[in-house]
């Protein structure tokens, strides 16, 4: 199947960011790495800019997609279960688009235009889904044992520390976080942390049985 020139672009693109960096990328090695000519990257995407919001709003807008499914099984699973299932659908995105889910968990890191936007559009979606979830879960009884926030906080932190930091799991740790293996392994450990979250039954009874 031929690739077109958008999309050796796009390869490329997200190949040299990870590599040299965004600001250390030029949009000449870029091209030159994509086989096609500099102006295709002003054609395409106006631009170096302009193919970074491109490379940030794709991995969001499939990231969001795979928490919009999840949202829409709330009736049908316990809410422990709907977030095992997110945290694997989340964890088999972002290893099959490893390259990008790196490059895009690192901008976001840094404060700018681009990344306030991104802020205030997917991932205030994504909190207000996480939040659904758990309300929901609190209606059946199971109830989160920590403030919300911090649920969120130390759940993203699990979900992308595999993709900021993966020469330190590989050279340090000994493992291979690129193997299927790893995040299969990894969603194992993480239900682990769910499960010990959670508290089933009447809140209230089981806070005067600790009295």
């Amino acid at each position: 199947m031929k690739v077109s020139t958008k999309d050796k672009i796009i390869e490329s693109a997200v190949m040299l960011f990870n590599q040299k960096g965004f600001s250390g990328t030029s949009v000449r090695e870029i091209a030159k790495s994509a086989d096609v000519n500099v102006a295709h990257i002003s054609y395409y995407f106006k631009g170096k800019g302009g193919l970074m919001e491109h490379l940030v709003s794709e991995f969001y807008e499939g990231y969001n997609k795979t928490l919009e499914t999840a949202a829409g099984n709330i009736s049908f699973q316990s809410t422990q279960e709907q977030l095992l299932q997110l945290v694997f659908d989340i964890l088999s995105y972002q290893h099959n688009n490893r390259q990008l889910t790196r490059f895009v968990y690192r901008e976001v890191t840094i404060d700018s235009t681009l990344i306030r936007e991104i802020m205030s559009t997917y991932l205030m979606k994504e909190k207000y889904i996480f939040q659904l979830i758990i309300e929901e879960g609190e209606k059946q009884r199971e109830h989160l044992t920590l403030p919300l926030p911090h649920f969120i906080l130390q759940l993203k932190s699990l979900l992308m520390m595999p993709y900021l930091q993966p020469q330190y799991i590989s050279e340090v740790l000994y493992m291979q976080p690129h193997e299927p293996y790893f995040y299969k392994m990894y969603f194992e450990e993480i239900k682990i942390w769910i499960r010990s979250v959670f508290r089933t039954g009447d809140m209230r009874s089981q806070i005067s049985a600790v009295q």
